[in-house]
């Protein structure tokens, strides 16, 4: 069965660093102005794009992955869009890049997406150091494949009117519509850390920020012809979508700027289950509720507040007591405040709770990044053993003494390479670097 989407575009760009964030919060956000309702959507594993989408539209903004998600989810998903005027879809990276081996519904391409929901791309190219050659390349990415459509594109980064007078030579002469052209404004760049932008909740005065982003694309774009060019997306629905399933029915759940990496898919699929999620702040010193069936901490930017968090007494203590009654389970960074220290850049250690035996280290970074497919290897608050999971991995933490705790998963990279075990468990508290997306299904596609 099929199930129509709103109009829509996915928003992409040949590579990283092009400018797509940018352009996409300012159509958010002009569109929001003139009183459109918007449902953003992000290709792949990430935190912090949704985060400024919901800030711009007012409402979730959910993970598209292909890599992780099976079809039938990807339509439970894209369905959050019915009834909205216009559907925007943030790309990652390049239009057309993923792993080499296909997971649930692909490889993890943004392209992937555009086909499965038959959404135009809208392509962003920083056209900085060249003039007619950017033609070469949105020739490119609308003939790669077969099975997506370039609505046009959009014209980043311009230094003069000659520079753009000449690149518009050039698409015209490809036969590819120009549907804006933004000049260098470095006033328009967002601020970033390590794992990419500053988190939205963090971003001082984000709402002028997205006033001036919005104004930009105003002056610079083509909305009507933009608008015009979204058209209406189709996905297959049925099947059995793959949902994680709440790990207890009272879930407290640690969110403030150290601990705010949980997909929303995630937050309102528990919900749809039935569970009731009691959030804490650990930065507030605030402890998990005792009458919580089991403490999720998400991952985020603990290194960041690790003095503040290792003097807030009543959270660690509490968080100390709630695991002599019920389950602990911690992702990436809610994993490293579980364990025994985190060293932060500087190379101060900083004593964690203690409940597991690791020790992170940020003074000699090491990017750890990719898809996992994941195997519990004991029963866990995710579930019991055996069960599968398909995530990411994403941090610069070295593990300085991963302590003597059994090991919680079995875990393999995207193209089925064996990684070997990973992440820990001690009595009722578990945790590893493993960001969950969705659970395996048999057939699902990873090995």
């Amino acid at each position: 069965m099929s199930l129509t989407l709103p109009p829509g575009l996915v928003v992409a760009a040949p590579c990283s660093g092009s400018g797509k964030t940018t352009v996409m919060l300012g159509l958010l956000s002009t569109f929001a102005k003139q009183g459109l309702k918007l449902q953003a959507f992000k290709c792949g594993p990430d935190y912090i794009d949704p985060a400024f989408h919901t800030h711009a539209t007012g409402r979730p903004s959910f993970n598209l992955d292909s890599w992780a998600m099976p079809r039938a989810t990807l339509a439970e998903i894209a369905a959050r869009s019915l009834g909205a005027d216009l559907v925007l879809i943030e790309a990652s990276m390049g239009l057309f890049d993923g792993v080499a081996k296909p997971g649930a519904s692909g490889n993890g391409a943004s392209a992937d997406i555009a086909a499965l929901t038959g959404y135009p791309v809208l392509l962003v190219l920083d056209v900085s150091g060249q003039a007619q050659s950017a033609a070469a390349t949105a020739l490119g990415c609308a003939r790669l494949r077969c099975d997506i459509e370039l609505a046009g594109v959009l014209l980043n980064r311009l230094s003069s009117p000659r520079h753009r007078q000449l690149t518009e030579d050039g698409m015209a002469g490809a036969g590819i519509p120009v549907l804006g052209a933004l000049a260098k404004q470095a006033d328009l760049t967002l601020p970033e850390r390590h794992l990419g932008l500053v988190q939205a909740g963090e971003t001082a005065d984000l709402s002028t920020r997205l006033r001036a982003l919005a104004a930009a694309l105003s002056e610079a774009a083509d909305l009507k012809a933009i608008r015009s060019a979204a058209r209406p997306g189709c996905v297959e629905a049925g099947g059995k979508a793959a949902w994680l399933p709440p790990p207890g029915q009272r879930i407290a759940l640690a969110r403030d700027s150290a601990f705010s990496f949980l997909y929303p898919h995630h937050l309102e699929g528990w919900r749809a289950q039935g569970a009731e999620i009691l959030p804490f702040s650990p930065l507030a010193d605030e402890p998990p509720d005792p009458g919580a069936d089991v403490c999720w901490l998400p991952g985020g930017y603990p290194e960041l507040h690790a003095g503040r968090l290792a003097a807030n007494a009543a959270f660690l203590t509490g968080l100390r007591r709630f695991a002599r009654q019920a389950p602990i389970h911690g992702e990436c960074g809610g994993y490293m405040v579980l364990g025994q220290g985190l060293i932060d850049g500087e190379g101060t250690r900083h004593a964690m709770a203690g409940l597991l035996g690791l020790t992170a280290d940020f003074s000699r970074r090491k990017m750890h990044l990719g898809y996992r497919s994941a195997k519990l290897l004991q029963a866990a608050p995710l579930g019991a053993a055996g069960s599968a999971f398909a995530g990411h991995e994403f941090h610069y933490a070295r593990v300085a003494d991963p302590g003597e705790d059994r090991p919680l998963f079995h875990v393999e990279d995207a193209n089925g390479q064996v990684l070997g075990d990973a992440g820990t468990r001690r009595d009722r508290v578990s945790g590893s670097f493993f960001h969950l997306i969705a659970p395996l299904q048999a057939g699902g596609g990873h090995s």
